[in-house]
């Protein structure tokens, strides 16, 4: 993004095939747009992506566009698709613990 711009969560709307999320986005000048994101309801009951997540999902996604397009989308309404929900889980997948320290051999004890 070339100019500070900022995205505000304005809420969502839950329709009957999909629940839309809607943003503001402030730039330089006073100049706002609304844009909207919209998850199909079918991905919530999947369990492929959780109610919480959602936002932050469509704010990535829109921040993803605004930084392709210099600030300025061609478009102002976008769909969450499997590869957007695939990329959330894998960067917020746990990480596995691993052990600090290796573990004693029993035959050491």
């Amino acid at each position: 993004m070339t100019e500070n711009v900022d995205v505000q969560y304005v809420g969502f709307e839950a329709k009957a095939l999909v629940r839309e999320y809607s943003f503001i986005v402030r730039r330089a000048l006073n100049e706002a747009s609304k844009f909207t994101l919209a998850i199909a309801n079918e991905a919530f009951g999947s369990r492929r992506v959780r109610f919480q997540d959602a936002p932050e999902i469509c704010s990535l996604r829109l921040r993803h566009e605004l930084a392709v397009f210099e600030n300025h989308p061609p478009q102002a309404h976008y769909r969450i698709c499997e590869t957007d929900l695939d990329e959330y889980r894998s960067s917020h997948a746990p990480r596995s613990a691993g052990y600090r320290y290796k573990p004693k051999d029993p035959r050491d004890l």
